[in-house]
């Protein structure tokens, strides 16, 4: 076939792959994955998971898997963070790892990606809410790496780093759990 038929092909082809699945979500009420519109995937979580870290905690939903450490420091392992305005001492970090193995692919690591810059910063914003007050002595880094993902890694990381902070002894008053949706619509019709 010429360039140009592969390429409209493919293009109805798409076209037709997203009307099917979206009338079949607004229709049938099934998902892709076979689950109705009100079952959430199967969640699985195990704290105290690795021996050396002050808190671990393997958080698995579905097909997504977060493995997290906390670890405790000093007020002298506190990160610097600096910007053009001003420089300021962060007593609570996150780093958010999605390595191209979690989705299946053979890709050279590199620098963080914007994904992950961005994942981090959501779920940091999350669980920093919960810490201690200025009180708390402790400098805490917590790192998610990501073992495998087919959904929201990011709420992963949540629910992982409000395990792993209780695992550390963090006094958090609550756990943290994070949700991902999503909205289909067609004319009346949404789920």
């Amino acid at each position: 076939l010429p360039d140009l038929t592969k390429k409209l092909a493919s293009t109805y082809y798409g076209d037709l792959q997203y009307d099917v699945v979206r009338d079949m979500i607004l229709d049938e009420k099934i998902r892709l994955d076979g689950r109705d519109l009100e079952t959430v995937r199967p969640l699985d979580m195990e704290v105290d998971v690795l021996p050396s870290p002050h808190g671990s905690s393997l958080f698995t939903r579905g097909e997504t898997q977060s493995l997290t450490t906390v670890t405790l420091g000093t007020p002298m392992d506190e990160l610097l963070v600096e910007s053009a305005a001003k420089s300021v001492d962060s007593k609570f970090y996150l780093h958010y790892n999605f390595p191209p193995f979690s989705t299946g692919e053979v890709k050279m690591m590199r620098g963080q990606s914007r994904r992950e810059v961005g994942h981090g910063n959501l779920a940091q914003r999350s669980l920093k809410q919960m810490m201690p007050s200025g009180d708390f002595p402790y400098t805490v880094r917590v790192v998610s790496d990501i073992l495998e993902s087919n959904g929201s890694s990011s709420m992963a990381t949540v629910c992982a780093g409000s395990l792993a902070l209780m695992d550390a002894g963090v006094g958090i008053p609550k756990h943290v759990s994070g949700v991902a949706m999503g909205l289909i619509t067609k004319g009346d019709k949404y789920a």
